[in-house]
């Protein structure tokens, strides 16, 4: 008799409805290519009276979802929750008794995944989470195992859908964050809470985790630099596309020197990045992660960051794998973080006044003589040079304000933070300027 890979799942929301509907539609293409059936044998819920998709088996249920992460008869534990509890516990338990784990729970894995895979790899099984970065795109497969033989030189991505699509709505129909936000929320492309979206903090753990993957680095999501969509008006999108830019949420990552030392650049805001790079094209609710590698040079993989089926996909994905390990009993063959435990490094996180690129900078500024030189004086005696600028508004001398847009020649940040907090204290300044990087060859 053929063994099977019996399945305890913990949530069954969209994703893990999903993940239900998939076994059961895709049973014979997945058998055939594991060389065993795929069986759930327990479904965790917190709400047992919660209407739920035929396709889900009524009998197998239950509201004990610690009993169905430590049941005898479940071999890989599913969890698809979300959150850190009790998500975290629950993961702990079953690895412990020395159950594979498939998870998409990035927040998990950002803030305690070190502890959890040095269990996996004291008890010797699989914890894996295609699906937690990118959604249907196989970027972990990619940095574990088809990159194993390169040095990542540069990774950038899109990897929040919500704050794509609301940037790409703003550039394309000259809307404002506000107006489009809450549209997203009606069409359910962004939560009732957005703010771990747009304000940048899923980006965060999402980079910490392919950090580890490219680098070897054992980082932590509050290490990153984290800068939210929510300053980036219309006007912004406006004045990007006369410089020959678009805006984009991205996530950066890559290993710089800093004094003697080797460190990391980790990023995660919005930036202007050229209207003719391969990430400018990447629009709507979609991802894309940008990987340079020293020997391979630039690849780009994009797709579906989000959505019940294309996350549904890694999981299973992850699943298949987990089975064909446990048909040939070779778990951990592949470093689940691409890099072997005794291998990972604290690496230092380069502070970001040190980063030095070019910068978009606007001002809203009294339209009075004297008021453009006086800001290029502060700029230049930080050492911030202009390299194109344009003004608009005011009318002579009225009390309407004058627009100034300048794009800069690189800079260091440090430096430009400072000259613009000089220049937020004159008195001609009507609102904060606001600044946000150009980031080159995205």
């Amino acid at each position: 008799m053929t063994r099977k890979v019996r399945v305890g799942l913990l949530g069954c929301g969209v994703v893990g409805t999903g993940i239900v509907r998939l076994l059961h539609d895709n049973a014979r293409t997945i058998e055939g290519r594991l060389g065993a059936p795929i069986e759930i044998v327990g479904i965790a819920v917190r709400d047992l009276s919660k209407p739920r998709d035929a396709i889900v088996s009524a009998p197998l249920v239950t509201e004990d979802a610690m009993r169905v992460a430590t049941h005898p008869d479940v071999d890989v534990v599913v969890e698809v929750m979300g959150g850190l509890h009790p998500a975290g516990e629950l993961v702990k338990a079953a690895l412990d008794l020395g159950k594979h784990v498939v998870t998409a729970n990035k927040a998990l894995l950002a803030e305690e995944g070190d502890a959890l895979l040095e269990t996996a790899e004291q008890k010797k099984v699989d914890l894996y989470f295609e699906a937690a970065v990118a959604g249907g795109i196989p970027i972990i497969r990619v940095l574990r195992e088809g990159l194993a033989s390169d040095r990542i030189v540069a990774l950038r991505g899109i990897v929040n859908g919500t704050s794509n699509y609301v940037l790409s709505r703003m550039q394309h129909e000259g809307l404002d964050f506000a107006d489009v936000l809450k549209d997203a929320q009606r069409l359910g492309y962004a939560e009732a809470d957005p703010t771990l979206d747009v304000g940048g903090g899923d980006a965060a753990h999402k980079l910490a985790i392919l950090a580890t993957l490219a680098y070897g680095a054992r980082v932590h999501p509050r290490e990153i630099l984290k800068e939210g969509i929510d300053t980036v008006g219309a006007v912004d999108m406006r004045y990007a596309e006369r410089f020959g830019f678009v805006i984009k949420p991205l996530a950066i990552a890559r290993p710089v020197k800093w004094g003697r030392e080797e460190a990391l650049d980790l990023r995660v805001h919005p930036a202007l990045v050229s209207k003719s790079s391969v990430l400018a094209s990447i629009g709507g609710a979609l991802n894309a992660v940008f990987v340079e590698g020293a020997m391979l040079g630039p690849c780009l993989m994009s797709g579906p960051g989000a959505g019940a089926l294309p996350t549904a996909m890694s999981v299973v994905s992850d699943i298949v794998d987990v089975g064909r390990n446990m048909l040939v009993d070779s778990h951990a063959r592949v470093p689940t973080r691409a890099f072997r435990g005794e291998s990972l490094q604290a690496m230092r996180v380069r502070p970001s006044a040190e980063h030095r690129c070019r910068w978009y900078l606007r001002f809203s500024v009294a339209d009075q003589a004297g008021v453009l030189a006086r800001i290029a004086g502060v700029l230049g005696g930080f050492d911030v040079s202009i390299e194109q600028m344009v003004q608009e508004g005011g009318r002579g001398g009225s009390s309407d304000p004058a627009t100034l847009v300048m794009l800069t020649h690189e800079a260091r940040e440090g430096d430009v933070r400072e000259a613009l907090s000089e220049i937020a204290r004159l008195a001609y300044c009507h609102e904060a300027p606001r600044a946000l990087r150009v980031e080159e060859d995205a």
